[in-house]
This record gives C-alpha cells, structure tokens and sequence, in this order.
C-alpha cells in the first residue's frame, strides 16, 4: 500500500464510479480499475440477500482473520461480464482491514455478503472466479442478464 491520502481517496471515488455504473453491483477492487493497491469496496445495501448489510466498506490491506461453513452459490464479475459461475465461498467471514484514514477496523459478515468480500480479496491476489471453479465445463455459463456483477 502506498500510503493514505489524496490518491487513496481518488481511488475509492474512482472504484464506487465505477460500480456505480453497472446495475446492482455489490463490489469492486482496485485491480479492476487498473490499479494495483490493495482496496476493494463492498456494498450490499438493498441487496434482497443481506437483510442486515454493513453498508459500504472501504477496506484497505484487508485480510482473512477467520471463517467458517461452506456454500456453492452462483457468481457473475465485472472482469468477467459475459459469465457466472458457480463458486463455493465460506458462509460465515471475519476480516480486518484498514479503513480510509489507516484506522484498524474488523468486520463480520454472513451469506451473500461475506460471499462478497471474499470475491473482491481474491481480486487483489490476481484470482478470479474462474480459477475458483471446481469443473470449467460443469460450473460456468453465459450470462443471461447484465445484471448482478462484482
């Protein structure tokens, strides 16, 4: 991480831009916007399957503190807009990161939204949910709609 301030404030004014712009979008990492800092954003608010989100999380050098349960559920991505595929993601996920200023913060989150944090990390390790995948052939399909992407 480079260090806190202007430029790190742009980046996340640049990442919510971004996501702003692709209907229902839960998520984003600076890698997508070609930026390799270690920031994802993640926002769940108004999803119908967190009915208690922890609203937008800026987090910085985030990092898996403890996880528990498994669930195979399907993902689409914005890298990846003409697919979804079928990934299995921890249910239940504790990470701490830092938030916009350097301040340690933690978070716990459940289901679709812990599915989510999980999915922007794994963007800031250069893994996409086709590396994820357990069959190419059996796990992934066209998109429908060009709707959910994170």
């Amino acid at each position: 991480m480079r260090s806190f301030g202007p430029a790190l404030r742009r980046l996340t004014r640049d990442l919510a831009e971004t996501a702003g712009s692709y209907p229902r979008t839960t998520g984003i990492a600076a890698p997508q916007v070609g930026e390799l800092w270690r920031v994802c954003l993640v926002d769940c608010t108004g999803h119908p399957k967190v009915p208690a989100p922890h609203g937008r999380l800026v987090m910085v050098n985030p990092v898996v503190r403890g996880w528990s349960g498994a669930e195979i559920g399907r993902e689409g991505c914005l890298s990846l807009p003409d697919i979804t595929a079928n990934v299995e993601r921890a249910t239940h996920v504790e990470v701490a990161f830092q938030d916009l200023a350097g301040t340690r913060c933690a978070v716990r989150a459940e289901g679709f939204e812990a599915r989510v944090i999980l999915h922007e990390m794994d963007h800031l390790d250069g893994v996409l949910i086709l590396d994820r995948v357990a069959s190419l052939a059996l796990d992934v399909f066209p998109r429908r709609s060009r709707g959910r992407r994170g």
